[in-house]
């Protein structure tokens, strides 16, 4: 038997972005373990990843090429050869593209966070045909957009420096199930006489483990945030020569943050005087001690109408106490932008020769699947290329989402693992190759590690890696650049610009061979100013959002959906809505693994007891949760988990392994966030009733 050990990366969408370590025997993958040797992963994985093998050489995995022979939705294929499939496609792509190649869609997104299976052959491919562009919201856009407002560009603390904070902020994430290897930091910090707070409207197994938990309003984090400020101001627990030196606009923010009394706030987020008060306190005289006051920022807060400006204004905090001179200090929300990432050469956007396609918003493709031709518009969508993606599930306002992909008129191809939801809807669809089975180079949005994945086993059955099914289908279509031959160890070699000091050591062979590259940063990187902002500065006044017509100062924007902005509706539908993550899942991935499905159980709604009692609704009934949008049953659980007049229901489950097969963005909108595009899941009313019943395709 021959053993050898390949070097590997996780390729989800998660901060931790592990560095692995594959055991292959005689050809087959039998482990999966973390790298002891990388500094964040530190050999420890999560439980979804720590089974990837299983997931890679599971039963449901599809092996070969196939077309639909039942109707949309049914889920019923018949095989076909790899030829048969691409000549197919190839010809109605050609049709529609004579017509208007902007009617044919591409949509995907992190179902792998890979730079060389992600985005780079299959836009080079959209590029050269004219299709339509796809605006990439649905996850992070609106905060990455409120913190560059603030911050210049998506950087902060560094992951390895968390265990030397005297303070840490866990401000709406759950890290013990989205980014164990922060909370090992955070943790080790605690050991270290450090205090933990979490601030989330549930309260988590992270928020169980922290010292303090502030349980919150849905949407409200901007109001506290601009509360804290008041009482920084107003006690001078501030940093005045780090404000003098490296920020913008400090008076104006004074003015700003003397409306936000600690009362007003304490109202508006739900909360006590005292939270609000012992909060901004315990920041503002960590700091002023000198030590390191740091707060670890996750992407929940910002699913909700002011969630951009959710952001921006906690992204303030740190340089009002100079948080940033200490290297545990700061504000983490992405490390993405730290990274020399070469898009340009991957993507090709010369490619599109001057054309400017429109731009379709990925979370309003219930809508957009549903719109006919029209001058605002442009032409119907007649074509889908679904991959790293399953908008069935993971779209908002599933309903209309589904009408779209019911349309007998449009032509969908997906590339995927499994039979998911949107699999199910695909007119051909086609075998992907898993992490283990191709080449990649990946950054990180958690640490600053360059990673390289090589491709540990041969392909199973006939999957393909993305890259080499758009390479396929250029040459279908007649597209005859050179850059449509390169191979994916040539891309990947492009990952990064090798000219850009921070990725010195650059080199493809290089790292793939020791698997890790770190980053050449300094330690606090904004010490003594130097962002990425027009001014150089922290800018609390920013000019670039008064000429995107926004508000230049933090603020505060109300939910769509709340008593406050929506009074009428909340009278309707009572209790807010949020849709974290389950701890087994990701997103929509691994939820068809049956260990970790089971673990899960089925999905559930956790409701207070005091919203449960009013209903009557016990613990373990079903419960049916809905609004004018849809419906969707979920198996309740009362608990004092969700604070008073807010339910959660722990997501994203697949919609066919659900009960009544539904999931929870049946009930979700496809409003937009305040910046970004972004969606708005958490900013979401329900009313929540006893079920009669938990048949699927029954009426409840």
């Amino acid at each position: 038997m021959t053993t050898t050990q390949v070097r590997a990366t996780c390729p989800h969408d998660c901060p931790d972005t592990c560095a692995l370590l594959v055991t292959v025997e005689d050809g087959v993958a039998t482990e999966v373990r973390g790298d002891p040797e990388h500094p964040t992963t530190a050999g420890v994985l999560c439980t979804k990843v720590s089974r990837y093998v299983d997931r890679t050489y599971h039963a449901d995995r599809l092996l070969y090429p196939m077309r639909r022979v039942g109707r949309k939705g049914e889920g019923k294929f018949e095989r076909i050869s790899w030829d048969q499939a691409m000549d197919e496609i190839a010809t109605r792509l050609k049709d529609i593209a004579a017509r208007d190649p902007q009617a044919i869609l591409p949509y995907s997104y992190a179902g792998t966070m890979g730079l060389v299976q992600g985005d780079s052959m299959s836009l080079r491919f959209f590029n050269k045909l004219g299709a339509s562009l796809l605006d990439r919201t649905i996850c992070a856009t609106a905060g990455a957009t409120g913190y560059k407002y603030s911050i210049g560009g998506s950087m902060g603390t560094d992951i390895e420096e968390f265990q030397n904070a005297k303070l840490i902020l866990i401000w709406g994430g759950n890290p013990i199930a989205s980014n164990l290897h922060f909370w090992m930091r955070a943790q080790e910090a605690k050991r270290r006489g450090a205090t933990l707070i979490a601030i989330d409207p549930y309260r988590s197994l992270t928020a169980e483990k922290c010292h303090q938990h502030i349980a919150l309003l849905p949407g409200t984090d901007a109001a506290l945030a601009l509360g804290m400020m008041h009482v920084l101001i107003k006690e001078d627990l501030l940093d005045h020569d780090y404000i003098a030196n490296y920020t913008l606009g400090f008076e104006e923010l004074e003015a700003r943050a003397a409306e936000w009394t600690p009362e007003r706030t304490a109202e508006t987020c739900g909360i006590s005087v005292e939270e609000v008060l012992e909060l901004a306190r315990i920041y503002g005289q960590t700091a002023k001690r000198g030590e390191a006051a740091a707060i670890r920022m996750n992407y929940g807060l910002q699913r909700v109408r002011g969630g951009g400006m959710s952001v921006r204004n906690i992204a303030c905090l740190p340089a009002l106490v100079g948080a940033w001179r200490h290297p545990a200090g700061g504000v983490q929300l992405s490390t993405s932008g730290t990274f020399p990432a070469d898009r340009a050469a991957l993507q090709r956007p010369d490619l599109l020769d001057g054309r400017m396609p429109r731009t379709i918003n990925m979370t309003t493709i219930g809508d957009d699947l549903l719109k006919q031709a029209s001058p605002e518009f442009g032409p119907k969508i007649e074509a889908v290329i679904v991959y790293n993606a399953n908008p069935l599930a993971i779209a908002p306002d599933s309903s209309k989402v589904q009408q779209g992909f019911e349309r007998e008129d449009l032509f969908t191809v997906v590339l995927e693992h499994f039979r998911t939801d949107s699999a199910d809807y695909a007119d051909i669809l086609l075998p992907a190759t898993t992490q283990l089975e191709h080449v990649d180079a990946h950054l990180a949005y958690g640490h600053l590690y360059m990673m390289a994945n090589n491709a540990a086993v041969a392909p199973v059955g006939e999957a393909k890696p993305n890259t080499e099914f758009f390479r396929l289908l250029a040459a279908r279509m007649g597209f005859d650049d050179p850059c449509f031959k390169e191979s994916d160890d040539e891309l990947a070699a492009q990952a990064f610009n090798k000219k850009d000091v921070r990725a010195i050591h650059f080199d493809w062979e290089s790292l793939k061979r020791k698997g890790w590259e770190k980053l050449n940063m300094p330690a606090a990187p904004f010490a003594e100013g130097g962002f990425p902002t027009p001014s150089g500065k922290c800018e609390f006044y920013s000019s670039t959002m008064a000429k995107d017509g926004l508000d230049p100062l933090p603020t505060y924007i109300a939910p769509y959906e709340s008593a406050a902005s929506n009074p009428k509706l909340a009278e309707k539908y009572p209790l807010a809505m949020i849709s974290p993550p389950a701890r087994n899942f990701l997103n929509s991935t691994f939820v068809n693994v049956q260990s970790l499905r089971a673990t899960e159980g089925e999905p559930h709604l956790d409701i207070h007891p005091e919203d449960a009692a009013a209903r009557g609704i016990g613990h373990g009934d079903m419960a049916r949760i809905y609004n004018d949008r849809g419906s969707f049953v979920a198996r309740a659980r009362v608990t004092d988990k969700a604070r008073p007049g807010l339910v959660v229901g722990l997501s994203i489950w697949w919609k066919k392994l659900s009960s009544d097969g539904k999931n929870a963005n049946e009930v979700t909108s496809q409003r937009l966030t305040d910046m970004g595009r972004a969606p708005t899941f958490y900013d979401t009313l329900v009313q929540v009733e006893k079920a009669a019943s938990t048949t699927r395709d029954e009426t409840v």
